[in-house]
């Protein structure tokens, strides 16, 4: 089964906790504080891999949550790093953030390795808040955590060639004898219900083509196939356009070639824009006034043939790889890289709740509650110390803060004091 689109949530590891441990022995009763760092939470990283051709290993599993980082334990023994998760993708996925729509990777090339998300970090163990004047810390550092994202997977077909037409005109056919391709081969429309690919060989030279399910009328704003067939070209450097010249089935030969290419161009301009080939197919079944006719009205090169008795075949590869040779290589996309931020230990900012309530947020906020056990006295005194450090109490006056409004910072509340 061909999957091209995929929706799937992954999670990067928290980070383990830092430890409150003191150091003790019979000979050494007052050894000090000894608690290790939490160890780092795993990654989620997504790899290209050349071999796979579809999105459907991410039909029924969309769940991926990378491994926790260990808590920390006594003797200053750091937590063991948490497991990262590998993501492989077919090569050509573009990885999108699904609420933004923001691109987050082009997976173009076979190899091609990308973290997207980083796993937290370890909190640090109370042996790190030791002090000449603080020598019994008896609090730790929380590790940090993450959050669950939703991305989409989104299959474009990396070839150098689309095979583009209305349904029943031959693509498939063309295929199977342009390359060593087996498509799926009948009479009636929507034969194929996905790309097939195949790779054409001239001399020395190999290129990639893809038989790309049949265009309809409409297809640019989602008719039919839509966007399911058109997201498979964007990345093609060349059009090899196949018509149905004899028009047994009733329909125009021109109007069909000026329906598919209007619906390119609507589509992406680009794609529009694209060097084309334009292939008169069945011509065993046509006319010769019927093949002068629509290369005429055409107005350019029309190479005819007999996809089905293999009529023509050697001058469409001669044609096709003489003109590939001359455009430049395919590319990656070209986009505004989209990432999840990760929340710096500086940043604040005092939003107004309601009448006399503001809360504070921010990454200053949660590296500030990761470390402070407010039962604690030594850990309480850190947290009033930060705030006045970071200039909090300040930007609460500018802020119109007055004697007695409410102050929330994460689950802590209290009254402000002037």
């Amino acid at each position: 089964m061909f999957l091209d689109v995929a929706h799937i949530y992954i999670k990067a590891g928290n980070g383990g906790n830092g430890r409150v441990s003191f150091y003790r022995e019979k000979y050494n009763p007052a050894g000090g504080p000894d608690g290790g760092d939490g160890g780092n939470g795993g990654d989620i990283i997504f790899v290209a891999d050349g071999n796979m051709t579809t999105l459907i290993d991410y039909k029924f599993h969309v769940h991926f949550r990378a491994e926790n980082g260990e808590d920390g334990s006594g003797a200053n023994k750091t937590g063991k790093t948490g497991k990262s998760i590998i993501i492989k993708v077919p090569t050509g996925t573009i990885i999108k953030d699904s609420e933004t729509g923001g691109i987050i990777a082009d997976m173009f090339e076979d190899g091609y390795t990308k973290v997207v998300l980083r796993g937290g970090r370890g909190g640090k163990g109370n042996a790190r808040f030791a002090t000449p004047t603080r020598r019994s810390p008896s609090f730790a550092q929380n590790g940090v955590k993450t959050i669950e994202h939703r991305v989409t997977l989104e299959l474009k077909t990396i070839a150098d060639i689309g095979l583009v037409g209305f349904p029943n005109v031959g693509k498939s056919t063309l295929l199977s004898v342009l390359t060593e391709a087996r498509p799926k081969i009948a009479n009636y429309h929507f034969t194929t219900l996905n790309p097939n690919l195949g790779v054409i060989k001239f001399y020395d030279k190999s290129y990639v083509i893809a038989d790309i399910p049949g265009l309809i009328e409409g297809a640019s704003e989602g008719v039919g196939l839509g966007h399911e067939f058109l997201r498979h070209i964007e990345r093609v450097r060349m059009i090899v356009h196949v018509v149905d010249v004899s028009g047994h089935e009733g329909r125009d030969p021109y109007e069909d070639y000026l329906a598919i290419r209007k619906e390119l161009s609507d589509y992406s301009k680009s794609i529009g824009e694209l060097p084309e080939i334009v292939v008169a197919n069945k011509i065993d079944m046509a006319t010769p006034e019927q093949i002068e006719e629509f290369s005429k009205k055409v107005g350019k090169p029309v190479f005819p043939m007999s996809a089905i008795i293999h009529e023509g075949v050697d001058s469409l590869i001669k044609e096709i790889s003489k003109n590939i040779t001359k455009l430049p290589p395919a590319k990656a996309l070209s986009f505004e890289e989209f990432s999840y931020d990760e929340s710096t230990d500086t940043n604040f900012e005092i939003v107004k709740r309601g009448e006399g309530v503001f809360e504070i947020v921010g990454g200053f906020v949660d590296m500030l509650v990761r470390n402070v056990i407010l039962d604690d006295v030594d850990s309480y005194r850190y947290f009033q110390r930060k705030l006045k450090e970071k200039g909090i109490f300040e930007a609460l006056r500018e802020a119109g803060v007055e004697e007695n409004d409410t102050i929330i910072i994460a689950d802590i509340e209290f009254d402000f004091v002037n």
